[in-house]
């Protein structure tokens, strides 16, 4: 079948990612895809530095990328001019947008009312619980004229069916999927390379530096964790807190430590960790968990929408939002028990070999379009 995606932009990150092995996974399976991404294409900034890294996947699967070469939002009506063009050269395509932008201008672009618009279906995408009342009300409004919208988890899909106001047979759960052996055979990062031991027990975020992923309590609760010689704190990532995180680092001593830039292979830090941890306020379905857990460490994660469907009701990977207590307990027992960490670590392993492979995640796709298809 031919298969239209659009999506915002083509930064490393955990839409970009699912995006791109669906694109692989079905251009394997002999089906025709093409991309549009509204922002511009990413470039490498420094030789090796692997920002273009999901650009060139495409490319060397022969997938077809176009780019509305958008920088602001004052370029968004000649990209949707651009966009519009884009999806009628293929009026037989399924059409499938990913994030705000996209879903925003994708419905635009192919016609005002799902029921009256010609050709084949469009779906959406959700892949996170943003409590933003504007965007909500905007993206809402598009997403109701969807024929289909995915979800990344079941409680981004509730959050969908109760803000966005969608019909409960309007939506379905399609989590994202990891590349577990990737993980598996993964180097682990060389801590001695900061100066540490090479056995430290680190403690490692990895994500954007945002005010969303509650970083701060990390910060208020360090000295109850890092409380050993051999305990460290390791957060990578680039974002808005990115200074202030920095600063506040410099102040603690980079023997306890270390702010990182954005990485284009997490892999190796992940292999190296003792814990993996994610704080936020709110998710959707975070890959750099489903990561970590494939790649056999234990997690500790607030429990909120698609971490807390990632963890269930361990009671030792999840914590209420916010609860200091909480965090800290989970964290110092994997950091007390080696052996209890690894088993954990398996468990969680096992689960994504089972129930979150980009073959599953793939196939779950095609079927949706291929209904959908023969439905319309």
């Amino acid at each position: 079948m031919q298969v239209d995606l659009v999506i915002t932009e083509l930064d490393v990150g955990g839409a970009e990612r699912a995006l791109t092995r669906l694109a692989v996974g079905l251009q394997q399976r002999g089906d025709d895809v093409r991309i549009f991404s509204l922002g511009s294409l990413p470039r490498e900034s420094s030789p090796g530095d692997g920002k273009d890294q999901l650009l060139r996947q495409l490319y060397d699967h022969g997938i077809d990328v176009t780019s509305g070469n958008a920088a602001g939002v004052f370029q968004l009506p000649s990209v949707y001019r651009e966009l519009k063009q884009w999806l009628h050269r293929r009026p037989d395509a399924v059409r499938q947008s990913f994030l705000f932008h996209a879903n925003v201008l994708t419905k635009h672009a192919i016609g005002a009312n799902a029921k009256t618009r010609s050709g084949t279906p469009w779906v959406g995408g959700v892949r996170v619980a943003d409590p933003n009342r504007i965007r909500i009300a905007i993206e809402g409004q598009a997403l109701r004229q969807a024929d289909h919208v995915v979800c990344v988890s079941a409680a981004v899909e509730a959050f969908s069916r109760r803000r966005y106001r969608l019909r409960e047979n309007q939506t379905g759960v399609i989590a994202n999927g990891v590349e577990v052996e990737r993980l598996v055979s993964a180097t682990p990062f060389d801590w001695q390379s900061l100066g540490w031991s090479p056995d430290a027990n680190v403690v490692l975020f990895i994500g954007r530096l945002h005010e969303q992923k509650n970083l701060g309590l990390l910060l208020r609760a360090f000295d109850r964790f890092v409380n050993a010689e051999n305990r460290k704190l390791v957060i990578a990532g680039g974002g808005p807190q990115h200074e202030m995180l920095q600063a506040w680092a410099d102040g603690v001593g980079t023997d306890r430590v270390r702010i990182l830039p954005w990485q284009s292979d997490v892999a190796p830090l992940i292999a190296g960790c003792r814990v993996f941890v994610l704080p936020s306020h709110y998710e959707g379905m975070p890959n750099v968990v489903l990561e970590a857990m494939a790649a056999g460490k234990p997690v500790v994660c607030s429990r909120v929408e698609g971490s807390l469907e990632l963890i269930g009701d361990d009671p030792d990977q999840g914590f209420e939002p916010d609860n200091e207590d909480g965090l800290v307990s989970r964290l110092n027992r994997f950091l007390d028990d080696s052996d209890f960490a690894t088993r954990v670590g398996s468990v969680n392993q096992e689960r994504m070999r089972k129930d979150f492979t980009v073959q599953r995640m793939v196939d779950a796709y095609r079927d949706l379009y291929d209904r959908l298809q023969n439905q319309r």
